[in-house]
């Protein structure tokens, strides 16, 4: 069976969706519709920009998700997923290739979405950081055993890699007690806030607002999503996991395992990078990437 993955923020690149712009009269088509919804010229940024302007929340978010989602739309009706999942910001672009969500619709609640985010990061300051070398339990256990200060799981990438997110002081804690249990980095990561921690708590409700008001169709294969790593093809509760997902983490080890056992044998990236096959390689060794 053809899964097909998105990836997330921090898979984007100056010079991504360039060549599909230029190639694909189709491709060209939407990303100026989405000039036009955003109300400024993101393929400038995307294609000429820096890697500064690119690092901007608001702009990042729309760029991998219209790279991601205009790469599936390409290939027409060789294009054709038994089953999807995205990696977070990710989760969106798969929502829109299944059918799910418009074109528009998802570019929309996707602009919304990060600038949700970035209004939480500038209210309290916070922060990830990667965990490597260690198992999932003795990384929960960490973060369980320090009562008082912020910090979760956020991103089951794959086995022996873990991201945590909370309150700086509570990551810098974590990461000291974490060393000194073996891990064989922890390291704090260059993002803006603490996605996918309770301090996303302020984005979520702004976030479900937008989602509730949006119309939501019965997706052409199963989405596995984030919060639970199970397939759904129900509108509404798509749209329920949806809004939990900014506060909860990314299980994405327990939805490529999950994939495979319900019959995926190959996998497609469709977006920037190439970090799930990598990570795909490492849950499931036997799944062919492409």
């Amino acid at each position: 069976m053809k899964a097909y993955v998105f990836p997330g923020q921090g898979a984007q690149f100056v010079g991504m969706g360039k060549d599909l712009y230029d190639k694909s009269p189709l491709a060209k088509e939407y990303f100026e519709k989405a000039n036009e919804i955003l109300g400024f010229r993101i393929t400038d940024l995307m294609f000429d920009g820096t890697p500064e302007d690119l690092k901007q929340t608001n702009v990042t978010q729309p760029a991998v998700f219209l790279h991601s989602v205009i790469s599936a739309f390409v290939l027409g009706d060789d294009f054709k997923p038994e089953m999807v999942a995205g990696h977070s910001l990710g989760e969106f672009s798969a929502l829109v290739a299944a059918r799910a969500l418009s074109f528009e619709d998802g570019l929309k609640l996707v602009y919304a979405r990060a600038m949700a985010m970035q209004k939480a990061c500038e209210t309290e300051p916070s922060t990830m950081a990667a965990v490597i070398g260690l198992s999932d339990e003795d990384v929960e256990e960490v973060c369980d055993s320090l009562k008082g200060l912020i910090v979760v799981p956020a991103n089951y990438n794959c086995p022996g890699q873990l991201v945590i997110s909370g309150s700086i002081e509570g990551i810098d804690r974590a990461c000291e007690l974490l060393k000194e249990k073996g891990a064989k980095r922890a390291l704090k990561l260059p993002v803006g806030g603490a996605f996918h921690s309770p301090l996303m708590q302020p984005a979520s409700e702004e976030l479900q607002a937008a989602i509730n008001a949006t119309t939501f169709s019965t997706p052409v294969c199963p989405v596995y999503q984030n919060v639970n790593a199970y397939p759904q093809t129900e509108a509404e509760a798509i749209k329920q996991n949806l809004i939990a997902q900014l506060t909860a983490p990314v299980r994405w080890t327990q939805t490529v395992k999950n994939m495979v056992t319900d019959g995926a044998t190959e996998f497609f990236e469709l977006g920037p990078g190439d970090v799930l096959k990598g990570l795909i390689k490492k849950i499931s060794p036997e799944a062919i990437t492409a």
